[in-house]
């Protein structure tokens, strides 16, 4: 089906300005030019904006992430790095700017202990990105000290750690299964369901999960 500007303006709800801004930048397709000053746009238009309406205001992708997915948008979910690029930008909860560190700099900077690092790397309670450290590390270093500080066993972590392991192959599985139907039609569909599981419904599951335990619990202490 053929829309007017005005007709994608108004399903989209995207400004025409905006628009033209994305054909300049090479994220949509231009028009088809049926005369000098009369264009048509077509479905793909509309799946497209609404694709990169999303990436921008619920994942914060630049434009050149975008492009880049797009560029890469027929190759296979599970095997493309470019496509998953602003999702694992995501992912790694670097804020922009964070200072990093190599492991020698990140010791001497925090005064971290060499063996104490050693054993967080190797139970996988610190994963660091590329081999780099910033703060995030620190953060949780000084949240395990804080465990140990008040007695609590080392333990819990590592099976808190183990959970999360599980969690992540699961989710690897949902995207595969996301691969697995993946059409031209459905691409920003698929991605769509992808980044919401991780951001969305991950939180809102655990977080719910969690506060029906505790509050439970805490019923039960009330009652005895």
């Amino acid at each position: 089906m053929e829309y007017k500007i005005s007709e994608l303006v108004a399903k989209t709800d995207v400004p025409k300005s905006t628009i033209l801004y994305y054909i300049r930048e090479g994220l949509l397709p231009e028009a088809k030019k049926l005369k000098s000053n009369v264009h048509r746009y077509n479905d793909d238009h509309i799946e497209l904006i609404k694709y990169i309406k999303y990436m921008k205001q619920e994942m914060g992708s630049s434009n050149e992430q975008i492009k880049t997915a797009l560029e890469n948008k027929n190759q296979s979910l599970s095997s493309s790095y470019s496509m998953l690029a602003p999702l694992m930008q995501t992912l790694s909860a670097i804020p922009s700017g964070a200072l990093r560190y190599s492991k020698d700099e990140f010791i001497q900077y925090y005064g971290i202990d060499a063996k104490i690092l050693d054993r967080l790397l190797h139970d996988g309670i610190l994963i660091p990105i590329n081999g780099e450290f910033t703060d995030k590390e620190a953060s949780i270093i000084r949240l395990v000290e804080k465990f140990e500080d008040v007695g609590v066993e080392y333990a819990i972590i590592k099976e808190y750690v183990s959970h999360a392991k599980s969690l992540s192959k699961l989710e690897l599985s949902i995207q595969k299964k996301l691969c697995s139907v993946r059409t031209d039609e459905n691409f920003s569909t698929l991605w769509k369901i992808m980044f919401e599981t991780l951001f969305n419904a991950k939180k809102y599951i655990f977080s719910r999960n969690t506060h029906k335990v505790l509050f439970n619990s805490l019923k039960d202490e009330i009652r005895h």
